[in-house]
């Protein structure tokens, strides 16, 4: 590594140490909902909060595993505190006691809205917990928290796991019952599988693995690894297929570079650690990433969000930077650590909103702030930004110390 490498590795790491600090500020200050408890449900773009809007399962998951891993990183009592309020939200309003597992949705009260079980939400609710017991030192505390992670594996094992064609199903209504409308959002397709459910499952089951090596747990990670590598990444394009049938023909599908991205370093961080086809899903991973280099914006520095839609995500470029940076680790190829600085490079001149803190939702095709998105609200989280920079910050880290 030249000095300017290591220079221009050493203020990347430094400038995401600043951001994640600027990051956790905002959601620590901004987002407690000091009248009706928990947290808001929405803010928009110009810091206006919605005090009527639903809060919604995965906002208050993903500030969950946001504070603890933050928490374990720096041991920050702000941290740990707004960890411990959102596993409360969680515990206290979000679950079903009468069914087991989590409600979609609650009322700005925090009384149940949408009583759906959407997996997706519960992958996420596994994963935030799985993070939140690592940074935990009472004991039964530990065993509280473990014990619940457990049960939402156990959940959806029980309600969406497709004995007869493997895979995941998205949705069950409140009782486990099965659903007509099964659409994660109204954008969505409504197929019976779909790769952003299976990909967070994959996250959570490898997130739980870490703290629980369960046999069986292994079994149901390692079956995830083989649908992402067999069903689920198209051999030709290596883009990822989004929807599936029940038999998991593929449907019409967009290609989402985003979720490209993302996968191609989650699934080989999967692998990794269960130690099952990690070989084939490192191959995997620089062939997504090249893939999704399709949607990369040559003069601009950043991945557009999908093939027919000329916007650019403040998601999509979080996992960009981790994504490409996974990639020029894997190959030592100096252009994927250029992606990954050209894309943070973007945020900072962008996304990122230098005058209120946090990232805007995105930049238009004319290349101005998406108006009408949210800042703070159901999909529009701490989640990918604040771990974009974890990720990076540690993986630096390694690097920088190799070097000295």
């Amino acid at each position: 590594m030249t000095t300017i490498d290591k220079t221009a590795l050493q203020s990347y790491h430094d400038e995401l140490q600043a951001e994640l600090e600027e990051i956790l500020k905002f959601w620590s200050t901004q987002t407690i909902d000091h009248r009706q408890g928990g947290f808001i449900g929405r803010m928009n773009n110009k810091g206006i909060v919605d005090d009527n809007a639903p809060k919604g399962l995965v906002l208050n998951a993903r500030i969950l595993w946001t504070f603890s891993a933050a928490y374990a990183k720096t041991p920050d009592p702000t941290y740990l505190a707004v960890a411990q309020r959102a596993f409360g939200v969680l515990s206290d309003h979000f679950y079903d006691e009468q069914f087991a597992g989590y409600y979609w949705s609650v009322r700005a009260d925090g009384t149940a809205l949408n009583t759906r079980k959407q997996v997706y939400g519960q992958a996420f609710v596994l994963y935030a917990l799985a993070e939140y017991h690592r940074i935990l030192h009472d004991k039964n505390e530990r065993i509280i928290v473990w014990a619940k992670a457990v049960m939402v594996f156990g959940w959806i094992e029980q309600y969406s796991f497709d004995r007869k064609n493997s895979g995941y199903w998205e949705a069950v209504a409140q009782d486990g019952s099965p659903l007509d409308d099964l659409r994660l959002s109204e954008r969505d397709r409504n197929d019976p599988k779909t790769m952003n459910t299976h990909l967070h499952i994959l996250e959570a089951y490898a997130n739980l693995y870490r703290i629980w090596p369960d046999k069986n747990l292994k079994t149901q990670l390692n079956n995830l690894i083989d649908l992402f590598l067999d069903k689920i990444i198209d051999p030709k394009t290596h883009h990822l297929i989004c929807f599936f049938d029940a038999e998991w023909n593929p449907s019409a599908s967009p290609v989402s570079y985003g979720h490209d991205i993302e996968t191609a370093w989650l699934l080989l961080e999967a692998a990794e650690i269960v130690q099952y086809r990690v070989e084939e899903a490192r191959i995997a991973a620089l062939q997504i990433a090249q893939a999704a280099t399709e949607g990369f914006d040559p003069k601009l520095g950043a991945l557009y969000y999908e093939d027919h839609l000329p916007e650019k995500h403040w998601w999509v470029e979080a996992e960009a930077m981790v994504g490409f940076l996974n990639a020029w680790e894997i190959t030592q190829e100096e252009h994927w650590l250029g992606k990954s600085l050209a894309c943070w490079a973007y945020i900072k001149q962008k996304i990122k909103d230098k005058k209120h803190g946090e990232w805007f939702w995105g930049i238009d095709a004319q290349g101005k702030v998406m108006e009408g998105e949210d800042k703070v609200g159901f999909w529009k989280c701490p989640y990918h930004n604040t771990r974009a920079c974890l990720e990076i910050i540690q993986r630096l880290d390694k690097h920088l110390m190799a070097t000295n």
